[in-house]
C-alpha cells in the first residue's frame, strides 16, 4: 500500500488550509467583541442604556437616514442626467462625478470647518458683497452639527450610487423607455415609472456602500461636532479606558451593518435581467438653450461641492505653507514615509492573502467541498462591512493573548521578555487593514478569475502540473490587470483609513490620516493640509482608473 503524500503548501490541500487560516483571522474579531461585551458589569450596560447609546444610536440613525437621502438623490439624479440628455460639457461629466471618491470624508469635513469659517474666505467674500464690514453683522449658520455633516457626507459618498445606477441606466433598453412614451407618458413619467423601478436593486447597492462609509467615518463626524457610534466607541476606549463599555457601544454599530448588508443583499436578490434579443442602448436627448445651461450647472455643483472646492482649498493652502515655512517639517515627512511603508506591506499581504482565498475556492469548485470553501471566501470579505473602531475592539484581545504567549515562550527559553511583539509593532496594523480591506483583493481576483477558461487550467492539471505551477504558469500572467487594480485600491485605501490607525497604532507612529486629524484637533490648520493634499492625490489614482473604463465602455 503506497504512503500518502506529505501535505505540502503547493497543493491543494495547502491552499485549502490556507483559506481556512484566512477565514478564521477574519472571524476572531467579531467573535472576540461579543466575549468582550459580555465580561462588561451589569452597571456599565446601564449606563451606556441611559447616558451613551441612546443619543449616539440617534445621531447615527439620522446621519445614515439623512445621507442616504441625499446619496439617492444626488447619485440617481447625476447618473440618468448625464445618460438620458446631451449637453456641452455632457461627456467630462460622466467621469468629473466621480472625483469626490478621491476624497476622503475628514478631509472634506476639515477642508469647509475653514473654508466656511465666520472668518473663512466664503463668509469673507459674502460679507464684501453685501457691505457688510463684520461677522458680527453678517454669518452663515455654523456647518458643525447634524445637518453639516450629512451635507458633507452626502456629496462625498453619492458617486457610490452614481456608478452603480449609472451602469444600470446605460444597459437599460431603449425600446423600454420608447414604449413609456408611446403609451403617453411624459418625460418625468418614463423617469419615475419605468427607468427608476429597474434601476432600484443598484440604487440599492450603491446605497449600503456608502453608509456603510459613513459609519465607519470618525474624522469628520468629530470634527463637526456629532455625536455618533462611532465616535463614542473611541472615546469610551481611549478617553475612558473601557475596553468592555468600547465593545458593547460596538455591538449596536454591529447591529446596524447587519441591516446596511441585509439591504444590499435585497438589492442583489432582485437584480434578475433577461434580454432575448439584441439591446439598442439609450440615445441620450439633446439638450439646448436654457435647458443646456440648467443641466451643465447641476451636473457641476456635486463636484465643486465634493471635489473641487476642497481640493483647490488644500493646494492654497499647501502653498502657503511652503512659502512661509520653506519646506515641510520632518515629522510630517516621517508621517508620509510611514504611510507609504506600510501601505506596501498591507497591500503585497492583503492581495496574497486573496489569491489564497480565491484560489481555494476555485479548485474545490468540483469537488464535495464546493459549498464550505465559498462559504470561507465569502467570510474572509465580512471584514470590509466593519468599521474601523469595530475591527480594532475586536483585535485588541486576539493579539494581546498572542503577545502574552509569545513573551512566555520566550522567557522560557531565555529568560528575556521581548515585550509586546504585535501591538507594539505595526503588525498590528496590517492585520487590521488585512482583515479590513480583503473584500476588495477577493471580490478584484474572483473578477478576472472568471474571465479565465477553465479548460486553460484542465489542460495544465491534465499535462501532471499542480496547483501552485497551474496558478504560477497559467494564471498569474493572466491575472495581472486584476491583481494590479486590486492592490491600487487597497493601497489607497489603506492610506486613507483612519479610526483603525488611530486605535491600533504604535506609540509615537503617525501616518498622513493620524497626522492630519491631530492638526485639525489642533486647528493648525495649515500643516494639515499638506498632509490632506497628499492623501486626495493619492486618492485619485483608483478614480483615474474607473474614468478610464468609463471611456473606454463608451458611456
Amino acid at each position: 500500500m503506497p504512503l500518502p503524500r506529505p501535505l505540502q503548501f503547493g497543493s491543494d490541500a495547502g491552499w485549502r488550509l490556507g483559506a481556512l487560516f484566512i477565514a478564521i483571522c477574519v472571524i476572531t474579531p467579531v467573535l472576540t467583541l461579543g466575549g468582550l461585551a459580555a465580561s462588561g458589569s451589569l452597571e456599565h450596560w446601564v449606563h451606556l442604556l441611559n447616558y451613551v447609546i441612546p443619543t449616539a444610536f440617534q445621531n447615527t440613525v439620522l446621519l445614515l437616514l439623512g445621507v442616504g437621502v441625499l446619496v439617492t438623490c444626488l447619485g440617481t439624479g447625476a447618473a440618468w442626467l448625464v445618460t438620458a440628455f446631451s449637453f456641452p460639457s455632457q461627456r467630462i461629466l460622466s467621469w468629473a462625478l466621480l472625483l469626490p471618491l478621491a476624497v476622503p470624508t475628514y478631509i472634506v469635513a476639515f477642508a469647509y470647518l475653514d473654508l466656511l469659517h465666520p472668518i473663512g474666505p466664503v463668509q469673507e467674500l459674502i460679507r464684501s458683497i453685501l457691505g457688510y464690514s463684520s461677522a458680527r453683522e453678517f454669518h452663515l449658520p455654523d456647518i458643525r452639527g447634524l445637518p453639516g455633516a450629512i451635507f458633507l457626507l452626502g456629496f462625498v459618498l453619492y458617486p457610490y450610487v452614481y456608478l452603480s445606477t449609472r451602469v444600470m441606466f446605460s444597459t437599460q433598453a431603449a425600446s423600454l423607455l420608447e414604449a413609456g412614451r408611446i403609451l403617453g407618458l411624459s418625460g418625468r413619467g418614463v423617469f419615475l415609472r419605468v427607468a427608476l423601478p429597474l434601476a432600484r436593486p443598484a440604487i440599492a447597492v450603491g446605497v449600503s456602500l456608502a453608509l456603510l462609509e459613513t459609519l465607519n467615518d470618525i474624522g469628520a463626524s468629530e470634527f463637526l461636532g456629532v455625536h455618533t457610534l462611532t465616535v463614542s466607541v473611541y472615546t469610551t476606549w481611549v478617553t475612558r479606558t473601557d475596553l468592555a463599555g468600547a465593545a458593547q457601544i460596538a455591538l449596536a454599530m454591529l447591529a446596524i451593518v447587519v441591516g446596511l448588508i441585509l439591504l444590499e443583499r435585497q438589492g442583489r436578490k432582485r437584480q434578475r435581467y433577461a434580454n432575448t434579443q439584441r439591446m439598442r442602448p439609450v440615445q441620450p436627448k439633446q439638450l439646448k438653450g436654457m435647458a443646456a445651461l440648467v443641466a451643465v450647472i447641476l451636473g457641476w455643483i456635486p463636484i465643486v461641492v465634493g471635489f473641487i472646492a476642497p481640493a483647490l482649498y488644500l493646494l492654497n493652502e499647501t502653498i502657503k505653507h511652503l512659502q512661509i515655512k520653506g519646506g515641510v517639517s520632518e515629522q510630517l515627512l516621517l508621517s508620509g514615509f510611514n504611510t507609504l511603508r506600510i501601505a506596501l506591506i498591507a497591500t503585497l499581504v492583503v492581495v496574497f492573502c486573496g489569491l489564497v482565498v480565491t484560489w481555494a475556492a476555485r479548485g474545490a469548485r468540483a469537488s464535495s467541498w464546493s459549498g464550505t470553501y465559498h462559504a470561507l471566501a465569502r467570510i474572509s470579505t465580512i471584514g470590509y462591512a466593519l468599521p474601523g473602531t469595530v475591527l480594532a475592539i475586536g483585535l485588541l484581545t486576539p493579539l494581546i493573548y498572542f503577545d502574552n504567549a509569545i513573551g512566555w515562550l520566550v522567557e522560557v527559553f531565555s529568560d528575556h521578555s521581548p515585550g509586546l511583539i504585535l501591538m507594539g509593532s505595526t503588525t498590528a496594523l496590517v492585520c487590521a487593514y488585512v482583515i479590513r480591506f480583503l473584500a476588495i483583493s477577493v471580490g478584484g481576483i474572483e473578477s478576472g478569475l472568471a474571465r479565465i477558461p477553465p479548460s486553460l487550467e484542465q489542460a495544465s492539471r491534465l499535462l501532471g502540473e499542480s496547483a501552485t505551477g497551474t496558478l504560477k504558469r497559467v494564471h498569474l500572467p493572466l491575472l495581472r490587470p486584476a491583481l494590479g487594480a486590486a492592490a491600487l485600491l487597497v493601497f489607497v485605501d489603506t492610506m486613507k483609513e483612519l479610526p483603525a490607525t488611530l486605535l491600533l497604532r504604535p506609540v509615537n507612529f503617525e501616518t498622513l490620516a493620524t497626522w492630519l486629524y491631530a492638526e485639525a484637533a489642533r486647528g493648525t490648520y495649515e500643516e494639515g493640509a499638506v498632509a490632506a493634499l497628499a492623501i486626495v492625490l493619492a486618492g485619485l489614482l483608483p478614480v483615474i482608473v474607473l474614468a478610464r473604463k468609463q471611456l473606454q465602455s463608451g458611456h
